[in-house]
């Protein structure tokens, strides 16, 4: 179990998150009323350098529980 003093670190550094990217929060709500399994999501970064990564990956069941349950966290 986590410590009473990581978590509210932790409430602090998403409530910053969310003022400094207020567009991120909004898509992840979006998105997970729309997942389900058998999606794909598909994440790609590109470096200050400009190098790109991208990978994606096909969403089973026990993936939708895990982001359901990570999201009821989040809204806390």
């Amino acid at each position: 179990m986590m410590n009473p003093k990581m978590i509210l670190q932790l409430k602090t550094m998403l409530t910053k998150f969310r003022q400094n990217h207020p567009k991120v929060p909004l898509f992840f709500s979006a998105a997970s009323k729309a997942i389900n399994e058998g999606s794909v999501i598909e994440i790609s970064l590109t470096t200050a350098e400009g190098r790109e990564l991208c990978t994606n990956m096909r969403v089973t069941q026990d993936d939708l529980e895990m982001i359901r349950a990570l999201g009821e966290m989040a809204s806390k």
